[in-house]
């Protein structure tokens, strides 16, 4: 038997998997722990948060458990935690201000302003600016209120200049996450991909963000000649973790794929199993999770590729 403790405000389960527990759980430890400060259990808890769209791209609603099939190393799982709650979420907003975003700076603004207007009262936001240095509001360690007010004075802070360090500003934004208790983490970064002052090497950053419970959403902005562009490593984030990667060309295709952001982490389900391999052996496990909708019609989904397993 595993030995996992409860501890901390929201005395989460001790986990080293990447994923957090679901509103129900939560409540369910909350309650034990009034009884005893220590429960053992004998399993762990993969939580999925999962976005579903159909044949147009059009969010889809309403699904209910039966309709998910999850595997895992290609062996099937049953579904234990379903849920399509609306819960509050931790969101980072990691803005490049680099020299090369000079003229899109704007457009910019405008679209991280999007995501804040649309967002939960109770979601907690931070901004991350970088250039050749990371600079993250607010500086004290702590996170705003969802107050699109107080994103607006953040994102209005610096002007862009200088180098890119984005490997540095991705895992600032990774490490900032984890300092929130909220049950959803999403990292909207916007850049254009490049990197020529990190002290982080790239496969450090997707290391972190494959062990990491935060999905993230890229918004691409690069002009075609910029040899420094790197689609492909937006593209790559977006996909490990359940994200969506944007190359938006138009100021009004920048603020419209902020909105996107938005409403799919509004809609998104939450679903949780309790793996057949047992094996704490901290290897990571690849997930392939497929949903039909009640006609038996398939749908898109899009969630973690996989994740690392507890160790002993």
């Amino acid at each position: 038997m595993a030995d996992f403790s409860v501890f901390g405000a929201r005395r989460f389960l001790i986990l080293r998997a990447p994923f957090l527990l679901a509103p129900s759980l939560t409540s369910w430890l909350l309650r034990a722990q009034e009884a005893d400060p220590v429960i053992s259990v004998d399993t762990h808890l993969v939580v999925l948060q999962v976005s579903v769209r159909d044949a147009k791209g059009h969010i889809v609603p309403g699904l209910g458990k039966e309709s998910f099939h999850v595997r895992e190393d290609g062996r099937a799982e049953a579904v234990s935690l379903f849920t399509n709650e609306d819960v509050p979420v931790a969101a980072g907003l990691v803005i490049d201000n680099s020299g090369s975003m000079r003229d899109k700076i704007s457009d910019v603004t405008a679209a991280a302003m999007e995501f804040a207007r649309a967002s939960n009262p109770l979601d907690q936001i931070f901004v991350i600016h970088f250039n050749e240095h990371v600079k993250v509001d607010p500086a004290d360690g702590g996170l705003l209120a969802s107050s699109a007010v107080d994103v607006e004075k953040a994102l209005d802070s610096v002007a862009p200049d200088g180098e890119t360090a984005l490997y540095d500003a991705i895992d600032a934004g990774l490490g900032r996450l984890k300092k929130s208790d909220r049950e959803r983490k999403v990292l909207i970064l916007i850049s254009d991909g490049g990197d020529d002052a990190s002290h982080h090497r790239l496969e450090e950053v997707v290391q972190d963000a494959r062990a990491s419970d935060a999905t993230i959403y890229t918004i691409g902005l690069f002009d075609e000649e910029n040899p420094d562009r790197n689609p492909g490593l937006l593209r790559r984030l977006a996909r490990l973790t359940g994200g969506e990667a944007f190359l938006p060309r138009t100021h009004t295709e920048i603020v419209e794929a902020c909105r996107k952001i938005a409403s799919d982490v509004r809609a998104q389900y939450t679903i949780g199993y309790s793996p057949s391999n047992r094996a704490l052996d901290g290897r990571y496990r690849n997930i392939q999770l497929t949903a039909v909708d009640r006609a038996g019609m398939r749908l898109s989904v899009r969630t973690r590729q996989g994740y690392l397993a507890p160790r002993r």
